[in-house]
């Protein structure tokens, strides 16, 4: 019998049931509810097919909804414009975005207050101006339009609406000023501050490392305002670090109270009914099988074992994995718990695991001499290295030992040592059997074609305190990659079996590079000397003949990084695309459960295919980009954590001497990896030198227009500690001279006076203490390097000159006999410490004059250190002087006016008997010097008085020409 809500559905209009029986999703709707609303996607196609606004009633009024719908429509359609799929502008109709040319994108914020907005579509992203980026904070989902192009040629937008405020909850320092308090954010891409509500929060003390909870989201006329919910402590505790990454970057770092009680309750042995699964698949019993863990020293969750045999010409390998799908169900808490974490984080000195430490560390873990159930995957390979056959079930096992790297590998150097006997008795003969199988699979590798990097990894070694001690290299040997070949042989086979059954799971996945990578790549390796084969596709293989050629190169390191780069990063996807730098066709994640969450997946999905039916999680793309997702927030939190620390371990270095090579060119500077500490830095562009520098994003170097100077991957250089801010955890890097080497500037002919600093070999650290060393020989910026000879001696050696080159040719008057003529000047504004020699103009002729200032003479050598911060002031001095000579008026006829230097002055309109773009002036008679040029009056008059007239007697000090009629000043 029907009811009357039925009966009220079946009265539809013939009009409407039909409107609605014509949405594609109208069957699959069907199958939820008896009589369903229409699809998102469909009503989408009947606005745009409409080609105007319609306001809601008119919708509901076109699908006859009735009034017991209306609520459930009215969802739906704020559902979508939550998401951006549709706009309700201020009369309340509804829009299509793209007929209003709007675009659905997120927010990415930058330190410096402006921002981007990246669309979903993958176009070009939008700039965001700093007005705009005070409506929204960093990863908020917005809609903007594009309202023109920047003078950078970016696209430029303007956000319309915002869609979704992503932050609710910010870490960072509290602040007060002026009775006012404040949260400064630590996610720097966040630059507005939030102010704090007096009411509702937890008292805390300016200093302070706080969690707030937003309250009140940025706008167009009001900043962010927060409470304080948790008071973390003072910001160089220890661990604080730590704690700031895991609410920075979001990452859950509490299991619930549902999975830490499941947990709590998860058994920690293997019962009689555990040796049937689940799924109802029987266990095999390799109790008796000598399969044994080898991991790192500090491992503590224990989810692969190995044994292998000869098989008559091949081998016989088992890869025994943590049966985790055994305790963690589909859709309970753990299940929960898996998916949000993603994965397990590994921080220095702490870990957060994806899954309570009663599985992790116990019933999941493979410990010795104790039952646990596992998933097998048992492998025959072939005597040249290739797969031949395998099969995968569950079983139990007993490990009979675990071992570490060192151990291992001990073993396997001295297998007749007494304590690898004692501590390992029947093992050795096994551990062999695994050593020669893996140099078959190694073999194999290397005819697949696979690219093999080698890379340096580090580790921290920490005092009681919790800080960095030192950090050392890690040293990998051949029981490292043991395990690494056979984890691989069993992901392998886990793709291919997943294939074979045409099941779907998640798979790992590496393209190749992208077309304008590859362009790059291809125009670099010309200029070495190098071909990389392949078309428009290569193959690994192709990438690995490249390695082959560059072993024993002096640019290994760099040839190396730039063939790593142009690589894309790997993801997880249900697609199977193969692995591009393992060369594998199909490649999936099937040996830790414990730590990642596809891995327990494809778990599932195996037991599945060995069952006969099909597993289902949901929507296999999602979970695949989530779990990319937290893959990649994962590697950011730890990278944070570490720069921290290494920032806290450089603090008390600053001004120290080390040597580097670069590791990364960006468009702003050089960042130097320093030799035995491990540490990055960054040398400002600023800090190269008087020069304009351009980026080459093809072969990643800086290049200096004026003087060709190079900085390029993997360059030498010597720096210096300048400066370590901890709230940002950056440092900072100077250039010293003995590191311009490397950058192979112009050579300059002239002589120098001083001794060149030694430049320390490479690989050693050279401190050096304050006042002597590196200090002594520094020099700022545009002054002279070494000092000028003494008189008497030819013209062009009279003075040695920073800049390599100089840009225009400057023609040379005769020097009077005896007397050097001064070099010329390399760049408009190097001033001239103390001792500087006023020129003297010669009677009769009309020259040109070049203050005092940008003459080289010769200085006393003990002087230089004391004359920088004189030179760095009247350099300051001088420049503010011009800079007031050049915007003011022209002079009134007949009246004196102080001179701007010639060097400023404009060519067109000069007079034939005073060149106007003459650089050098007639060289003086070195004479007892006035008084007017003494160092504290050895500035241009414009910049102590520049309204007066000055006498002539101070205006020939300065400008080495006697008052006359003034030259027009530069406009700016």
């Amino acid at each position: 019998m029907k009811t009357k809500k039925n009966q009220t559905m079946d009265k539809l209009p013939r009009a409407a049931q039909k409107l609605r029986e014509a949405d594609p999703f109208y069957q699959q709707e069907l199958t939820k509810y008896e009589h369903p609303l229409p699809s998102r996607s469909y009503m989408l196609k009947i606005l745009t097919d409409h080609g105007a606004p319609m306001f809601p009633d008119e919708l509901a009024a076109l699908f006859a909804i009735r009034p017991h719908e209306a609520d459930f429509f009215s969802r739906r359609i704020n559902a979508m414009a939550r998401e951006g799929e549709v706009i309700i502008n201020r009369k309340g109709a509804i829009c299509i975005p793209d007929k209003l040319d709007l675009i659905k994108a997120r927010v990415q914020g930058h330190a410096d207050g402006f921002g981007f907005a990246v669309p979903d579509d993958g176009s070009p992203d939008l700039f965001l101006g700093p007005k705009e980026m005070h409506k929204v904070l960093h990863r908020d989902r917005v809609m903007v339009r594009q309202i023109g192009v920047d003078r950078r040629g970016r696209r430029e937008g303007k956000i319309v609406e915002v869609l979704e405020h992503v932050n609710n909850r910010l870490v960072g320092r509290l602040f007060a000023e002026r009775g006012v308090r404040f949260v400064r954010a630590e996610e720097r891409r966040i630059t507005q501050e939030i102010l704090i509500s007096p009411e509702g929060g937890l008292p805390a003390e300016p200093g302070q490392v706080v969690s707030v909870e937003l309250v009140t989201q940025p706008s167009n006329y009001s900043q962010p305002i927060g409470r304080i919910i948790e008071v973390l402590g003072n910001y160089a505790d220890p661990g604080m670090e730590i704690e700031i990454a895991l609410r920075k970057h979001d990452l859950p770092h509490e299991f619930s109270h549902a999975a830490e009680t499941q947990a709590a309750k998860t058994p920690q042995k293997v019962r009689k009914q555990d040796w049937k699964t689940p799924e109802g698949l029987k266990r095999v019993d390799l109790r008796d099988m000598p399969l044994v863990t080898i991991d790192g020293e500090t491992a503590r969750d224990f989810d692969d074992a190995v044994y292998a045999e000869k098989d008559g010409k091949g081998w016989r390998l088992v890869v025994a994995i943590a049966d985790v799908s055994h305790y963690v169900r589909p859709g309970d808490a753990l299940d929960q718990t898996g998916y949000e974490r993603g994965n397990s984080v590994y921080f220095p000195r702490r870990v957060i695991p994806m899954l309570p430490e009663a599985l992790s560390n116990g019933i999941c873990s493979l410990n010795p001499d104790v039952e646990r159930c596992c998933m097998v995957c048992d492998i025959k390979v072939g005597p040249g290295g290739k797969l031949k056959k395998y099969q995968f079930y569950p079983a139990v096992m007993l490990s009979k030992a675990r071992l570490t790297y060192t151990e291992a590998w001990e073993i396997l150097q001295n297998p007749k040592g007494k304590a690898a006997k004692a501590r390992n008795k029947g093992l050795v003969g096994h551990l062999q059997d695994l050593y020669a199988l893996f140099q078959v699979l190694l073999k194999a590798r290397g005819e697949r074609g696979a690219i093999d990097f080698e890379t340096t990894e580090t580790q921290m070694v920490f005092n009681e305190a919790g800080k960095i001690e030192r950090i050392v290299p890690v040293s990998r040997n051949d029981a490292h990659r043991l395990i690494e070949e056979c984890m691989l042989a069993a992901n392998v086979c886990a793709a291919d079996y997943l294939g074979r059954n045409k099941h779907t799971s998640l798979y790992r996945i590496h393209e190749g590079p992208t077309e304008r990578k590859l362009e790059n790549l291809r125009r670099f390796l010309n200029e070495h000397g190098l071909t990389l084969e392949g078309g428009d596709e290569p193959h690994a293989k192709d990438y690995a003949k490249v390695m082959e050629q560059i072993k024993g190169r002096p640019d290994v390191g760099l040839l190396q990084t730039m063939l790593l780069r142009s690589m894309q990063q790997a993801v997880y996807s249900p697609e199977q695309a193969g692995h591009f730098g393992l060369a594998y066709e199909a490649y999936t994640h099937f040996t830790s459960p414990i730590r990642r969450y596809p891995d327990l997946l494809v778990h599932r999905s195996i037991k599945a295919v060995l069952k006969g039916e099909k597993y289902k999680p949901g929507k296999w793309e999602e979970i695949g980009a989530h779990c990319s997702q937290t893959e990649r927030r994962a590697d950011e939190a730890t990278r944070d954590v570490e720069n921290w620390l290494k920032c806290y371990f450089m603090r008390d270095r600053i001004g120290e001497v080390f040597e580097g090579s670069i590791s990364a060119v960006t468009s702003f500077g050089l960042f130097v990896s320093l030799d035995q500490l491990f540490v990055e830095g960054l040398v400002h562009i600023s800090e190269l030198g008087t020069d304009y520098f351009k980026y080459d994003e093809a072969s990643h170097s800086l290049r200096g227009e004026h003087s060709g100077k190079v900085y390029g991957l993997t360059d030498r250089l010597t720096i210096k500690v300048a400066r370590v801010d901890l709230e940002t955890s950056k440092i900072d890097f100077v250039l010293l001279a003995q590191g311009k080497s490397d950058a192979k500037p112009a050579r300059s002919k002239a002589k120098v006076a001083t001794s060149a600093p030694q430049t320390p070999p490479p690989s050693v650290v050279t401190p050096v203490r304050p006042g002597r060393g590196s200090q002594a020989t520094e020099q700022p910026r545009g002054q002279p390097k070494t000092q000028a000879k003494a008189k008497g001696q030819n013209a062009p050696k009279a003075a040695a000159i920073t800049a390599p080159a100089v840009t225009k040719p400057v023609a040379k008057r005769p020097a009077k006999q005896g007397v050097a003529a001064p070099a010329a000047p390399s760049a408009p504004a190097v001033v001239q410490p103390t001792g500087s020699v006023v020129p003297k103009r010669p009677r009769g002729k009309r020259s040109t004059a070049v203050p005092a200032a940008i003459l080289t003479s010769p200085a006393p050598a003990k002087a230089t250190q004391a004359a920088k911060p004189v030179a760095e002031a009247s350099r300051l001095s001088q420049v503010a002087a011009l800079a007031e000579a050049a915007v003011a008026p022209a002079p009134k006829p007949g009246k004196r006016k102080t001179q701007v230097p010639a060097l400023f002055l404009p060519k067109v309109g000069a007079p034939a008997e005073q060149p106007a773009a003459k650089a050098v002036a007639e060289p003086a008679v070195p004479t007892a010097t006035p008084k007017s040029a003494q160092p504290e009056a050895a500035v241009p008059a414009t910049a102590k008085r520049s309204r007066r007239k000055p006498s002539q007697a101070k205006q020939t000090a300065v400008t080495g020409k006697p008052a006359g009629k003034a030259n027009k000043p530069v406009e700016g």
